[in-house]
């Protein structure tokens, strides 16, 4: 897998640049850089509207107690179509474009479900260890349990219920 992203990373300029060169030879020079600064601005502005409504979604959809998964997957397939957006070369915009249509979006979202799924049926597994129970009678009454707290908390003077109460011990 190492070598099959490196040999992307090292190529995918190159196809870039071979992009650019073909691309300018069939519309000419001017029409190609301008093609460039249009895909970098487009690729600015779906960051930016991808952000916004993805912090909206997330919240309705964790109002609504449903499951986030479309949003956030909606969310990053729109921010790096953005960043290939961003990447001047036609390569980078033709996958852009691809990465916003739907049916690729469902299909990334099926994708993920499933290596999800098989990652968590591998790791399911109980966790051993030890343990000692340390009272087994809980207490009678709630005046038997240890009350915790700053000095003087339960009333202003000091005085609780079932006793005094001064500097966080009872007399």
């Amino acid at each position: 897998m190492g070598r099959w992203l490196a040999l992307v990373i090292l190529v995918w300029p190159l196809l870039e640049i071979a992009g650019l060169v073909w691309l300018s030879g069939r519309i000419g020079l001017g029409l190609t850089l301008a093609s460039v600064v249009l895909g970098f601005l487009v690729g600015l502005a779906l960051l930016r509207r991808t952000g916004l409504q993805a912090v909206q979604k997330l919240r309705l959809a964790m109002d609504r107690g449903q499951e986030p998964g479309h949003t956030l997957i909606d969310a990053a397939s729109f921010a790096v179509a953005g960043i290939l957006l961003i990447v001047p070369g036609p390569l980078s915009d033709a996958l852009a474009l691809l990465i916003m249509l739907p049916w690729s979006r469902a299909l990334v979202l099926r994708a993920m479900a499933r290596q999800f799924e098989a990652r968590v049926a591998v790791h399911q597994s109980v966790i051993k260890g030890e343990y000692e129970v340390v009272n087994e009678d809980p207490p009678s009454r709630p005046s038997d349990v240890t009350r915790l707290g700053p000095p003087g908390w339960a009333e202003k003077d000091g005085a609780e219920k079932d006793g005094d109460f001064t500097d966080g011990n009872r007399r």
